[in-house]
């Protein structure tokens, strides 16, 4: 039910009954259950889309507390949890600490998972936004890039998340002073955007945007 709440985007009752499921199991089950766990977890979850990023780090390091003592230290679970915890430090601004998470992550999935798994993409993309954060933007630009490969690998031609790639490539691009190249990038993704997107769609108005800001620069 609490997935269901989060799925349409109802966080505080999600986060209640969430909260309600905890305190059953905290009265049923020794501390380190892997059920807490997905509770602590799910909990942390939630905080962060309600931008309550110091309660999720809160309930996400408790996750990691379980997962550490009950899963190997290269189980696919214990990286999606630093993941979480990454995205909860990078919302704080934490970027380093964002980071050190994200590339923890990374180790994991390049030890488990095949070179170019989808499941890479989330990894390098959050590590793209952080070396955008920081203006570390030639390495912005290679881990977006690594992205891209994956998913023109697997996913169709005109799926949202190359035009999401293509207008951070852009973007970063821009940011380089690389404005032909920003530009090329930029109308990659407006193109893909119109095939896959409703008309009014805020990414591909923003898109757009970003289009005109390279334009008055080149």
């Amino acid at each position: 039910i609490g997935l269901v709440y989060k799925n349409i985007g109802n966080y505080p009752e999600a986060l209640s009954y969430y909260e309600k499921t905890l305190e059953i199991q905290q009265l049923l089950l020794p501390p380190d259950h892997p059920d807490l766990a997905t509770s602590y977890n799910n909990i942390g979850n939630v905080h962060t889309k309600m931008g309550n990023y110091l309660k999720a780090l809160l309930y996400l390091e408790k996750t990691l507390e379980i997962q550490q003592l009950l899963l190997p230290h290269n189980h696919p679970d214990l990286a999606s949890c630093y993941i979480s915890i990454g995205v909860a430090h990078s919302s704080t601004g934490d970027y380093p600490k964002a980071f050190s998470y994200y590339e923890k992550a990374l180790e994991i999935q390049q030890q488990s998972l095949p070179l170019n798994h989808p499941d890479l993409t989330m990894c390098y993309g959050n590590i793209g936004n952080v070396h955008t954060k920081m203006r570390n933007y030639p390495k912005a630009l290679s881990s977006y890039e690594k992205v891209l490969k994956i998913q023109q690998q697997s996913l169709p031609s005109n799926h949202p998340h190359l035009a999401i790639s293509y207008n951070n490539i852009g973007i970063v691009r821009y940011r380089m002073g690389d404005y032909s190249k920003a530009r090329t990038s930029i109308e990659h993704a407006i193109q893909i955007g119109q095939r896959s997107l409703p008309s009014n769609h805020p990414d591909l108005q923003q898109w757009r945007n970003n289009l005109e800001r390279v334009k008055n620069k080149s």
